[in-house]
């Protein structure tokens, strides 16, 4: 499609497109910027593309939907509005303290040390279970016991790593 055919789409179709998105959007001023996008796709069209449009107006209007969607969608999202350095240094700050890091890896060095004071059946069921994600069902069919089994498996090697990590 020429130039001048895309000047004459936007000259016949430019003010009603515009009113339309005014109505759906409720801002003018968005509206008018959305109806020059609309065009602006449009004339990106490789010639290809353009020829294979039978109806050119109709293409414009569901151009002129989808970004009037993208827009409302953006919109609902929320702004987000730039912050002083001052009101930044208000907002909390969700990283953990040193000392909660240190205390989780104190804890998770004596759940390992416990684990490691386990029968090597009680403690494969742990990790396969409570690590693994494993169903009791699965790991009593790898490990070739029943599912009561893993259960009594399991239930010892909570105990023994909570008595260990309650006695520090």
């Amino acid at each position: 499609m020429a130039a001048q055919d895309i000047r004459t789409l936007f000259l016949a179709h430019r003010q009603e497109l515009q009113v339309y998105l005014t109505h759906k959007l409720r801002n003018r001023e968005t509206a008018a910027e959305l109806t020059q996008e609309v065009f602006l796709r449009f004339a990106e069209q490789g010639d290809a593309v353009l020829a294979a449009i039978a109806h050119p107006r109709s293409y414009l209007y569901r151009t002129a939907h989808n970004l009037a969607v993208d827009h409302i969608r953006r919109e609902r999202r929320g702004r987000v509005d730039p912050m002083s350095d001052e009101d930044m240094a208000g907002i909390a700050d969700d990283q953990p303290s040193p000392e909660r890091v240190a205390g989780d890896r104190s804890d998770m060095a004596a759940t390992r040390a416990a684990l490691l004071e386990l029968p090597e059946r009680t403690r494969q069921v742990f990790v396969m279970t409570r690590i693994d994600g494993l169903t009791y069902a699965v790991v009593a069919d790898r490990l070739q016991i029943s599912s009561s089994s893993v259960q009594k498996h399991l239930a010892q090697a909570v105990r023994h790593v909570m008595a260990r990590l309650l006695s520090r």
